[in-house]
């Protein structure tokens, strides 16, 4: 009789049913914001409280060579939705929307019977692409020391998890450790740790990031034990990684493209195993939908690794590219690079250095003194770089004029010609493209880029190519 009561409850809806279906896995994808790969204890950094990835760590798989393309928020996050190229999807820039009519993961996982939610940092649009079955905002903390910040939801987190009906895809994006850091902490020098990229990449208010990176630990530690004692903790595969460095953040330096991941999926992935194969953000979603069972569009950039998850292969992926514009950014400047690597080598073209931003002008004298500003506002970066990534990886010691890499650099830069034919970058049709700002133009005076008043609001609508948007 009970039973039968029970039953007529489910029945007519009065009760949410857990999710049953042991056949498809949940998946949830913890994405940190601005966090060098250096920075965990797992990676290197003994002095940092990252205890939470570190655990993480010991009870999956953790790759050492995960890679975005572009390191900026918006483009990174573009890329995991989508599975495409910053300039295929049309995010090529910060804050700028992918093109309307592309299928994300909210398609392709709605296909296939689950639920896709995102909890946190948004900074994808427009709303008509990301549909998503549930979405939970950060919730803003009181405000401190001038500022605030937004933790992830947790309550909402965890009543959606008890009382799922279906599978569930769901991405936890943290506010941190992204700024603005804290200007007090209780970190000394001491316990401050000495990176190989201080000198190249110097950064402002480490103890203030170090605060934000213990916050996020501790927001990632809180969502791991709702994962613990909820009913799906044996079906539910978690995914830990970070949109890309901060130290790198705007160019295409290894500090700023190379990602921390790890992949804990009980009863499939090894126990403290570690992979070195490459990988990109933009692998992610067709590897979700191959795992789950549903087939792998090849309109996808990415690739699948699955059996890197389950096999600890390596992917077979050969090149990491890498893109940057500089361009509608707080400090705007014209200074578009683009990078490719493989698991030995690094070439990168900097197309407006100073060794050639002559031959960038045009007949617009208000664009060429855009096209010098942004040239010498890198004063130290050559036309070409290239770095042995065994020996250097680092990248301090550019070897683009030692005769015994020439084959190498003659491949490399045919590689990456060919894939920036097959995104249609920009850059094959336009010599020194300007590129519509949705926030920051270069002729606008702001509290982070100065411009002359004489070159105020002189840029000109038909000045920027053609864009989606």
């Amino acid at each position: 009789m009970i039973k039968l009561l029970i039953l007529l409850i489910i029945t007519l809806g009065f009760f949410k049913e857990p999710n049953k279906d042991k056949t498809k896995p949940n998946i949830v994808f913890y994405l940190a914001d601005d966090q060098d790969q250096i920075d965990y204890g797992v990676y290197g950094n003994n002095l940092i409280k990252t205890s939470a990835v570190d655990k993480l760590a010991k009870e999956g798989m953790l790759f050492t060579n995960a890679y975005t393309t572009q390191a900026i928020c918006a483009p990174t996050r573009s890329m995991l939705y989508t599975g495409l190229y910053p300039m295929k999807n049309g995010c090529m820039a910060n804050h700028l929307p992918v093109k309307k009519g592309i299928k994300d993961v909210n398609d392709f996982f709605n296909e296939l019977g689950y639920e896709v939610v995102l909890a946190g940092k948004g900074h994808v649009k427009p709303n008509s692409v990301f549909n998503w079955s549930n979405y939970f905002p950060n919730i803003s903390t009181n405000q401190t020391q001038g500022f605030q910040k937004k933790n992830i939801p947790l309550n909402k987190i965890e009543s959606y998890i008890e009382n799922s009906k279906k599978p569930f895809l769901m991405f936890v994006a943290s506010d941190y450790p992204h700024g603005p850091y804290p200007r007090k902490t209780d970190y000394t020098d001491e316990m401050i740790f000495k990176t190989p990229y201080d000198e190249k990449f110097p950064m402002y208010n480490k103890k203030g990031y170090y605060k934000n990176v213990e916050s996020d630990n501790n927001q990632l530690k809180s969502l791991l034990e709702i994962l613990d004692r909820s009913q799906v903790k044996d079906n539910t595969m978690f995914i830990y990684a970070a949109d890309h460095g901060i130290r790198g953040k705007w160019g295409v330096s290894e500090v700023g493209l190379k990602m921390p991941m790890v992949i804990k999926w009980p009863k499939f992935v090894k126990a403290g195993s570690i992979n070195k194969g490459l990988v990109n953000v933009v692998d992610i979603l067709p590897t979700l939908i191959d795992i789950v069972g549903g087939e792998v569009s090849k309109s996808f950039d990415g690739k699948s690794f699955k059996e890197t998850i389950l096999t600890n292969k390596n992917s077979g992926r050969k090149y990491i590219y890498g893109i940057s514009t500089q361009q509608n950014i707080m400090r705007a400047k014209i200074f578009p690079s683009r990078s490719i690597r493989n698991l030995k080598y690094k070439y990168i073209i900097n197309y407006n250095s100073v060794d050639v931003y002559q031959k960038n002008f045009g007949k617009n004298p208000v664009i060429n003194e855009f096209i010098e500003i942004g040239a010498k506002s890198f004063p130290n970066t050559p036309f070409e770089e290239f770095y042995d990534l065994e020996k250097d990886p680092y990248e301090l010691n550019n070897l683009i004029d030692e005769n015994g890499f020439k084959k190498e650099i003659i491949n490399l830069k045919k590689e990456l010609k060919k894939w920036m034919v097959s995104q249609n970058d920009f850059l094959i049709n336009h010599k020194m493209p300007l590129i519509k700002p949705a926030n920051f133009p270069l002729d606008k005076q702001t509290n982070w880029n100065e411009v002359e008043e004489r070159l105020q609001g002189k840029i000109k609508s038909s000045d920027y190519i053609k864009s989606h948007y």
